[in-house]
């Protein structure tokens, strides 16, 4: 059992909920999305196949329990599911990064799934909805937000369909360069909407193109 990967590394995380904390990354290759902001396009082509008893290995390595598989889009390669699985049954705590446009139903509960909803000026429309049935409360919702569109179309789905959500775990993160924190923070704050402004905080520590943070 193998699976196509891009890159393993340890570092900070720099989004969701566990922003600050220390994480191992395993970047898989492959998306099957071209998201006009996406930052990672090398994803795409850089592939090594690896089997799912190395990349434990390189893990471990690390010391890190806190891991986060990633991507590209990591659902599109079978094995996903088992790696993650493998992992969570070995202790370390797994974070999940999609796109949102694979079912996430076969992906193991005790992984916290964080969904990316596609605003306007990202391009794409390929969100699945029927996912949100089987989130969890610890699973996290992420909004790339590149315009006062996309912020209104991100605000509409949060009310009418993630109201009932933890706000904390309902992610607004300003596309860096092309939207200021500043403004977004203005919009969540005059609307009072329940979610959470998430700045990339490893973009603000490093240097925006710098890989491996």
């Amino acid at each position: 059992m193998s699976l196509n990967l891009c890159e393993i590394f340890y570092s900070l995380q720099g989004e969701s909920t566990f922003t600050g904390l220390p994480c191992t990354f395993v970047r898989l290759s492959g998306c099957n999305l071209d998201c006009a902001w996406c930052d990672t396009l090398y994803a795409k082509s850089e592939s090594t196949p690896l089997s799912i008893e190395k990349i434990i290995d390189q893990i471990r390595g690390f010391g890190c329990n806190l891991v986060e598989i990633t991507g590209g889009e990591p659902l599109l390669q079978e094995e996903t599911p088992n790696l993650i699985s493998q992992l969570l049954d070995l202790d370390f705590q797994v974070l999940l990064e999609t796109n949102g446009s694979q079912s996430i139903s076969n992906i193991d509960p005790r992984c916290i799934r964080i969904l990316d909803i596609k605003c306007p000026s990202s391009n794409e429309d390929s969100f699945l909805f029927e996912n949100l049935k089987h989130l969890t409360k610890r699973d996290e919702i992420k909004f790339v937000i590149g315009s006062r569109q996309d912020y209104e179309f991100a605000r509409a789905i949060i009310i009418e369909k993630l109201s009932r959500r933890p706000k904390a775990g309902t992610h607004l993160s300003p596309v860096f360069g092309q939207i200021t924190p500043k403004s977004l923070a203005a919009w969540i704050i005059e609307d009072r909407l329940p979610a959470r402004l998430s700045l990339q905080q490893h973009k603000i520590i490093w240097n925006p193109d710098q890989r491996g943070v």
